[in-house]
């Protein structure tokens, strides 16, 4: 099978830039994937940010650009969950700002840069003077923009009550001259245009299914002894951080109801920067149902290597192809990587119909265990199924390879990013 790559007129020189390109959250993962798809156009990716981890050869680091960066934390915090702002707060926020933008015109001069892609820093108010020193910059420069947008200050209730509602309204987002607005679902596309009357184009999150998944290679072979399972064992795997949102009380209750001892969780990644609060109550969870869980974020990393007591680190693409079983029973995602995830590595999934699910994935025709906000007898049952009928398994997983080849694979991405460029440069694609 041949693919045609899609190049436009000149290859350009384009900017990322958002609070940081480093670990495995979403904005990161899909900025990555962008990068790719673009260099194989043609063009040249660099990267700035508060913390990075892209070739220092085609990075800008400002260490003020991070959104926990000890002055940016300290605005943030006096921002939300009240009705006002002092003017000292007005003028530091200016002061940031100003000094954010020297660091946007410093990277645009380092680099040369002739396309800018801010990811996310002009949708969700994580760092809003960053996003009103991009939002000047890009008026003052009128340089070509893609703005890649994954959620929305609306879609977080703890940016319901605000101090900076005039931020707001000006810099997430901004409707300006030479802009592309791209959203990763087609909910959000309908409620910028609702709310702000700003058009929008739909680019999925996507994973290069044009090449297959790894299997189990030498390296990956000793997973399931490393963490103490047996190969009878179910590997029941939740690949996400251990958030609220995530659902996870929901992977555990599946698991209890199972009530068969080669049933095991197996959770990825760790707390995150929401605390520990969800933590400890799955953990009590977890003990009420008497189940057997494995937390195994210090064994997981983006790249393969050893902990600090000499134990080897295991990518996701190692784990994945030792899992029976995926679950996925989040009550919010901009968009769903680990179902993407999933798919590619030919794994049947639990999902909870969250609302983008339901509306833009669900449609398309995936074979999947679907439930509803409950762990009920059917879905408990159904799991049970395809856990033990390894033909039903395979069957399921190739009808869904050739869904996420059809729709959310890198083709998909390229077409559209191309569409962008040409639209920006007034090319034919």
């Amino acid at each position: 099978m041949s693919f045609c790559i899609l190049t436009i007129g000149t290859p350009r020189r384009i900017g990322f830039i958002s609070t940081r390109f480093q670990g495995t959250d979403g904005v990161t993962l899909e900025a990555r994937k962008w990068a790719d798809i673009l260099g194989r156009m043609g063009h040249s990716c660099y990267w700035m940010a508060g913390l990075l981890d892209a070739p220092p050869e085609a990075s800008h680091t400002a260490p003020l650009a991070y959104f926990n960066h000890p002055e940016v934390a300290a605005v943030q915090a006096k921002l939300f969950g009240v009705a006002r702002r002092s003017r000292e707060i007005s003028t530091q926020i200016q002061s940031l700002k100003d000094r954010l933008k020297d660091e946007l015109y410093c990277f645009i001069d380092k680099f040369r840069i002739e396309v800018l892609i801010p990811e996310n820093i002009l949708a969700i108010p994580m760092h809003v003077p960053l996003g009103l020193a991009m939002t000047e910059v890009i008026a003052e420069t009128t340089l070509p923009v893609i703005a890649h947008h994954h959620d929305f200050t609306w879609e977080r209730e703890r940016f319901t009550l605000n101090a900076v509602n005039d931020y707001l309204q000006a810099a997430f987002p901004p409707l300006l001259y030479g802009m592309e607005h791209v959203v990763i679902n087609s909910m959000a596309q309908k409620e910028l245009a609702r709310r702000l009357g700003i058009p929008s184009q739909v680019i999925p999150n996507v994973l290069d299914f044009e090449t297959p998944p790894p299997g189990i290679g030498d390296y990956s072979r000793d997973f399931r002894r490393e963490i103490d399972l047996s190969d009878d064992d179910w590997l029941i795997l939740q690949p996400t951080r251990v958030v609220q949102r995530k659902g996870i009380e929901h992977a555990i209750e599946l698991v209890r109801r199972l009530a068969d001892p080669r049933a095991k969780l197996v959770i990825s990644h760790p707390a995150g920067d929401e605390g520990n609060a969800y933590l400890a109550m799955l953990k009590d969870r977890i003990a009420d149902a008497g189940i057997d869980v494995r937390f195994i974020a210090d064994r997981v990393g983006e790249v393969r290597g050893l902990t600090a007591e000499g134990r080897k680190v295991y990518t996701l693409a190692d784990i994945y192809p030792h899992a029976d079983l995926v679950t996925y029973p989040s009550y919010y995602e901009g968009f769903g990587n680990a179902f993407l995830e999933g798919v590619y590595f030919g794994k049947p999934i639990v999902v909870n119909t969250y609302a983008v699910y339901a509306r833009d994935i669900n449609p398309l025709g995936f074979k999947t265990i679907e439930m509803t906000q409950l762990v009920t007898r059917e879905v408990v049952e159904q799991t049970r199924q395809i856990l033990e009928d390894k033909a039903l398994r395979d069957e399921w997983a190739l009808t869904n390879y050739e869904l996420g080849l059809k729709y959310f694979s890198y083709s998909v991405a390229r077409r559209k990013l191309a569409a962008r460029l040409a639209n920006l440069f007034g090319e034919g694609i």
